[in-house]
């Protein structure tokens, strides 16, 4: 990266109030999306855990079918079972063999009976994922018509700005090419300290125009000599010149929330 060039605090003043002017109108395009970037990207985020519920809803319900089907035709082999060993019954030559095969008559019944208990709730299962079902999908057609809309009010902002924009962040990264690292650095942490993203401001009205915190006459005498880079002593600002509205520094349209 080329060394930048030292130049004059005048001059490093005027770069820097031109960077703010450029970001302060990209910050003004940001604004003109509001939470639409945030909003549609929660839908899309609920849309995708949505489908992903509908998704084991309906694998579990195939599982309640098998289990059904499963336990059916273990009902089926249990009754052709009782039959056989109803007839070998019939045959018996001793108590041994005959409690024998009541016992297996017996067991076959309570396999029975815990296959028609698990096909039971099987389809109680099935009938309640059914309505969880059927809720959830209508619930996830509104989300996904709500993110529809929400898209195509967000692409429009993007096509009637993206030229704007690009122009603008163009501009900025080459003004950002002339300051000098550690002016560059403390002005984007000052940028990220407030939610208006204003890091340079005029005084305007013997106060500061980011908090409107009071500036002394001694100061704003310092601030017009321009002989060294002067920052806010209550909010950390960059103050660039005094009573000079036409910068268009002191405020934003959406205010200054620190």
């Amino acid at each position: 990266m080329a060394k930048v060039k030292d130049s004059g605090i005048s001059e490093k003043l005027a770069t820097l109030t031109e960077l703010q002017k450029l970001h302060s109108k990209i910050d003004l395009i940001q604004v003109m999306k509001g939470e639409l970037p945030i909003e549609v990207s929660d839908l899309e985020d609920e849309i995708a855990g949505m489908e992903i519920r509908l998704n084991k809803m309906r694998s579990d319900m195939v599982q309640a079918e098998e289990e059904i089907n499963n336990r059916k035709n273990t009902i089926k082999d249990a009754q052709a079972l009782i039959l056989k060993y109803d007839k070998q019954l019939l045959n018996v030559k001793n108590n041994r063999e005959f409690d024998a095969l009541t016992k297996e008559i017996e067991l076959q019944k309570l396999d029975i009976q815990l296959s028609e208990k698990k096909i039971k709730e099987a389809n109680f299962s099935i009938e309640s994922a059914n309505a969880a079902l059927k809720e959830t999908e209508d619930k996830l057609e509104i989300k996904r018509k709500n993110l529809e809309v929400k898209k195509g009010e967000l692409d429009k902002i993007i096509a009637d700005t993206e030229k704007e924009e690009n122009e603008l962040s163009s501009k900025a990264a080459d003004v950002e090419a002339k300051i000098e690292d550690r002016l560059l650095t403390a002005y984007r942490r000052i940028r990220r300290s407030y939610k208006n993203g204003l890091a340079v401001v005029s005084v305007v009205r013997d106060a500061c125009g980011g908090c409107f915190g009071r500036i002394p006459p001694q100061t704003q005498s310092e601030i017009r000599q321009k002989k060294k880079i002067l920052t806010c002593e209550h909010c950390g600002r960059i103050l660039n010149d005094v009573d000079d509205t036409s910068t268009g520094l002191v405020s934003l349209e959406y205010g200054d929330t620190e």
